[in-house]
């Protein structure tokens, strides 16, 4: 017996959040200078994590947020088609981007 799996939304919230999905997985990338600015607006690492300290003790533990964001993984990708575009379409070094 084979089982198969589909790409749907399985519930309420998934649902409502795929429209906004679907547009940033949409967004084509044809312009060096937009892609150059997706590099530069969409950080490479995720920089919420914090420690609150008080008198050297810490008192509060921040965690990373960037997963609580419900289009993170589709920003990700958006700014790797970017970083993508620029190396292999524009020829154009990254390393200042990573």
């Amino acid at each position: 017996m084979q089982t198969t799996t589909n790409n749907y939304p399985e519930n309420l919230i998934d649902i409502l959040l795929q429209p906004g999905r679907n547009f940033i997985n949409g967004i084509d990338i044809n312009n060096p200078e937009f892609a150059q600015k997706l590099c530069q607006l969409i950080p490479a690492q995720c920089p919420f994590a914090r420690d609150v300290k008080f008198l050297g003790r810490t008192v509060l533990k921040i965690p990373p947020m960037c997963k609580l964001n419900p289009f993170y993984y589709e920003i990700i990708s958006l700014r790797f088609r970017a970083l993508t575009f620029l190396a292999d379409v524009c020829l154009e070094d990254i390393t200042p981007y990573c």
